[in-house]
């Protein structure tokens, strides 16, 4: 039984056709170029754009589920959050229990403990990269079957890109997922079982690192000429 799938799901100007399956355990990566489709892809995974298609969870259709049940299951982290109050941190990360309607104080200090949010005060006194964090753990204070995470790491600097991969690597544990897009190819391919590979909204390539990440593909996709070293620890995927 497949954790999610998509199928034929189709956006205008954004995504034509794309149809998929994520197998529990597994973490997913969204690549392409700008403008590929992938954060449409995302918003339409969770049920947030009119899309065309269909989406299935454990094989029920997610129009199946009541707003309140989606919520539940599903995780999603756009790549951009703003707050326009100067609200405090664990009410932030509190929010995330709101599908459960209660507010689970050890669900929520272990999201905020994973994400190093802790001590943190006013959401407005954050830097970019930890306000990125905070918003993270209030998507895993809702402890979602699947998160759908929209370039979790762009805004974090290296020692926290790999902490959070590492974190949404976790989440897989115990037959759920994760689907990220992200554009550090390299990073990725250290963390993610298999590649979806969109270009102008249909895939180009999809299955694990070896058969996605090839100099060939890649190079079609993003138009210029690029050199894949998957055999280098850690790999190397680099524009010549």
């Amino acid at each position: 039984m497949a954790l999610i799938e998509a199928r034929n799901l189709t956006l205008e100007n954004r995504l034509d056709s794309v149809s998929f399956k994520m197998e529990p355990g597994e973490m997913l990566a969204v690549i392409g170029p700008n403008g590929a489709g992938k954060s449409s892809l995302l918003q339409s995974l969770a049920g947030l754009l009119p899309t065309r298609g269909d989406v299935f969870l454990n094989d029920t259709p997610l129009t199946a589920f009541t707003p309140t049940d989606r919520a539940r299951q599903i995780g999603y982290l756009p790549q951009f959050c703003d707050s326009a109050w100067a609200l405090a941190v664990e009410e932030i990360v509190a929010l995330g229990r709101l599908p459960w309607h209660d507010r689970d104080v050890e669900i929520i200090r272990q999201a905020m403990r994973e994400t190093g949010v802790e001590g943190m005060a006013h959401i407005n006194q954050l830097s970019g990269g930890e306000q990125a964090r905070v918003w993270l753990a209030r998507v895993l204070a809702s402890t979602p079957r699947v998160i759908l995470a929209d370039e979790p790491v762009a805004n974090l600097d290296l020692y926290y890109q790999a902490k959070i991969m590492d974190i949404l690597r976790q989440h897989t544990s115990e037959g759920r997922g994760v689907i990220l897009a992200i554009h550090d190819l390299a990073l990725a391919a250290r963390y993610c079982d298999r590649f979806c590979l969109l270009k102008q909204g249909r895939i180009h390539a999809f299955g694990p690192p070896e058969a996605v990440l090839t100099e060939a593909a890649l190079s079609d996709a993003f138009s210029v000429p690029i050199h894949v070293d998957l055999a280098h620890s850690p790999p190397i995927i680099l524009p010549t």
